[in-house]
């Protein structure tokens, strides 16, 4: 045992274990995120008896869970070998090209999951160009070196403003290019509301 812990320890063998501990944490990290996702959409979007339902929600999380596996695994993997190839030193354009292949090997593929997690990737790279505000998310906390810090508030409300008019412009004029789980959701919220026939179906059931 005393042989492994000295692996495990030893800095040659660091960017190796990292490789390892990246595809453990990928695999957990997506069944903690999508299984309840998985869940909750079953129960209020799920077609079919729950033998059904109960595949989706494996499916959704097996794919979920595997593909950050392969991607973080695949991103380090790349990460160590353009090291290499450098002489051992990285370079900041090296995390853009792992994450370039990574992304077109891992999540190139279209499916409802790859497509959920790469819109939400978007979503916050755009968001990343608004101006930072100067104080942390937390006032109890300093703000630290390559810390999170929250948009810019007056930039922030034009940004949710604009977001929330073209959803609402698509949703209403281009419905079939809204992703299939948003779509859901706002027929739900927005469509569905309009019918009722009964004190029933107005507050009880939704249908």
């Amino acid at each position: 045992m005393s042989g492994l812990e000295a692996i495990l320890s030893d800095p040659a063998y660091h960017d190796y274990l990292a490789i390892l501990k990246g595809a453990r944490n990928g695999l957990v990290y997506g069944v903690k995120v999508r299984f309840p996702h998985a869940l909750i959409m079953a129960i209020l979007f799920g077609r079919g008896d729950w033998q059904t339902r109960l595949k989706a929600i494996y499916r959704a999380t097996k794919q979920h869970a595997l593909n950050l596996a392969k991607f973080v695994s695949l991103y380090k993997t790349l990460l160590l070998l353009q090291k290499k190839a450098n002489g051992g030193k990285e370079r900041s354009f090296d995390t853009f090209i792992a994450g370039l292949i990574g992304g077109y090997v891992v999540f190139g593929e279209r499916s409802a999951v790859n497509e959920q997690i790469v819109l939400y990737v978007c979503s916050r790279v755009v968001a990343s160009f608004l101006s930072r505000a100067k104080t942390p998310y937390s006032s109890a906390t300093p703000a630290a070196p390559g810390r999170p810090l929250p948009p810019d508030s007056t930039q922030f409300s034009i940004f949710a403003a604009v977001c929330w008019g073209a959803v609402m412009w698509l949703f209403n004029e281009r419905g079939e290019t809204v992703q299939p789980g948003m779509f859901n959701s706002m027929t739900y919220l927005y469509r569905d509301s309009e019918h009722w026939n009964s004190l029933r179906t107005l507050l009880w059931h939704n249908k």
